[in-house]
């Protein structure tokens, strides 16, 4: 009976090391679960928010481009008023109309030129020239090192 009872006493005691384990398990379980749900949640609420901060930034990308837009047009019709106050200075100081008309022609078209080779010197910028260069030694070198073998 004293063996019986020490055996028993040991199941028992096993018994309850295994349960007080998979009490431990679930919950270190449940603590990982909870981790898991708050990660989750703060990723939605992360993506949510950069969901709307592109919205707004469509819309005021938007509103930029009609305002842009807009003050071309209203610089435009500047433009065109001091173009016409240049023809009526020329025609009230004895200038033929006429010549008058092709002088402005001509001084916008001196002045697009100008633009146009400014523009025409820029648009090397956009080749991003200085890291081309940067990157053709590296592919320059490795056709070299690849003779070499």
């Amino acid at each position: 009976m004293a063996m019986q009872s020490a055996t028993d006493a040991l199941a028992d005691d096993a018994a309850s090391t295994r349960s007080s384990e998979t009490g431990g398990g679930s919950a270190w379980r449940t603590e990982a679960q909870t981790l898991f749900e708050c990660l989750r949640a703060l990723a939605l609420d992360h993506l949510q928010l950069a969901t709307l901060e592109a919205t707004l930034a469509g819309k005021s990308l938007v509103a930029m481009i009609v305002a842009g837009v807009i003050i071309a047009v209203l610089l435009v019709s500047v433009w065109l008023g001091l173009v016409t106050i240049g023809i009526l200075l020329l025609i009230g100081s004895g200038v033929v109309a006429a010549v008058a008309v092709l002088a402005a022609v001509g001084a916008n078209l001196a002045i697009a030129m100008m633009l146009y080779v400014g523009i025409r010197r820029k648009s090397g910028d956009l080749r991003f020239p200085a890291t081309l260069r940067s990157l053709r030694p590296l592919a320059a070198a490795q056709p070299a090192n690849e003779t070499r073998r």
